[in-house]
């Protein structure tokens, strides 16, 4: 079953620090705030044209839900739950900090309906949270993480790579972390570097280095194939586009197929660890899900010549029936 959200933003009024990757002054000075009557009139008209609202859940979304205003959080609540429940959507869904999760606010969550958290975690490695005024720690995340989970509501995680003061080897560790917590669901947001935020200067400066675009792709592939591997579902990767990004990125990871570029990749690996199985061979044909092929043959169908360039002449069929990856039928 795919992942469907009626998504509602959430300015960052309530969040207590600036995070070196965020304009919070520019989102919150802007964006448009939500209130009680705009929930029940978004929800009322999704209900209209959505086929199957038991599969779709009210989202907010703005990184500190849980630390705006009490009176505000209930009223946006208030509204939400009122679609929730028989022929309505299956639940709601917020996104919120990890020091800002306590047994009395989950306790609030449930009675008004909330089925789903996720904790902008964004690392897992001490120095980097400090580093980019996170405000929080590891152990927050892990504490917040199991009382989510020990309550009963579904535990979603987000990771952020390439923050400043990040190493490949503290990325893995993190992605290793997050497979140890179990959460139920993983978004992953390589950075992308905003004009008016710090990590902005340190960019400009020359303080802040980032990853190669091309080994952050390889590396979110890794822990994209980690995390389903354990069970965990990789519902988000890569910024959406929008004018925001569009308009204020100085550098960082961007791209708006960013997750079809690290899908091509594991088919790329697929393909690879297949064709080990058969010596050295110059040509390949392959069997792919036909919902796949884009995905299989890679963007300007870089796997056929990632494969070319070593000498394998590769062909990608697509099979209407086909359920598994990829099957091998000829080589030569």
């Amino acid at each position: 079953m795919g992942h469907s959200n009626i998504s509602i933003f959430v300015p960052h009024a309530g969040c207590p620090h600036k995070c070196s990757f965020c304009d919070q002054h520019s989102i919150s000075g802007a964006a448009f705030r939500p209130n009680g009557e705009y929930v029940r009139r978004v929800c009322t008209e999704a209900l209209e044209r959505i086929n199957s609202p038991k599969d779709t859940e009210i989202a907010f979304f703005g990184g500190s839900f849980t630390a705006i205003s009490r009176d505000y959080m209930t009223e946006l609540l208030t509204a939400a739950s009122e679609f929730v429940g028989e022929d309505m959507f299956k639940g709601i869904r917020i996104s919120t900090r990890p020091d800002y999760i306590s047994i009395e606010i989950l306790d609030l969550l449930k009675q008004y309906g909330v089925t789903a958290i996720e904790l902008g975690a964004q690392s897992l490695d001490d120095k980097v949270l400090e580093l980019n005024d996170r405000g929080h720690s590891s152990a927050d995340v892990v504490n917040a993480s199991r009382l989510i989970k020990e309550q009963g509501f579904e535990l979603g995680l987000q990771m952020m790579i390439g923050l400043y003061g990040s190493t490949e080897d503290s990325e893995t560790a993190t992605a290793k972390q997050i497979c140890l917590i179990r959460p139920d669901t993983v978004r992953i947001y390589p950075v992308v570097i905003l004009k008016n935020t710090r990590l902005g200067s340190l960019y400009q400066s020359g303080e802040y280095r980032t990853f190669e675009f091309d080994d952050v792709v390889e590396m979110t592939a890794s822990f994209m194939e980690a995390f389903e591997k354990e069970g965990i579902r990789v519902i988000k990767v890569g910024l959406h586009a929008s004018e925001l990004v569009e308009r204020d990125m100085l550098g960082g990871f961007y791209h708006p197929a960013f997750r079809e570029l690290c899908e091509s990749v594991i088919y790329r690996r697929l393909i690879e660890t297949e064709l080990e199985n058969y010596g050295k061979v110059t040509y390949a044909e392959f069997l792919v899900p036909e919902k796949n092929l884009s995905k299989a043959l890679g963007q300007k169908k870089s796997n056929i010549s990632y494969f070319k360039a070593r000498n394998i002449d590769l062909r990608i069929i697509p099979d209407r029936k086909l359920r598994d990856k990829l099957i091998i039928i000829k080589t030569r």
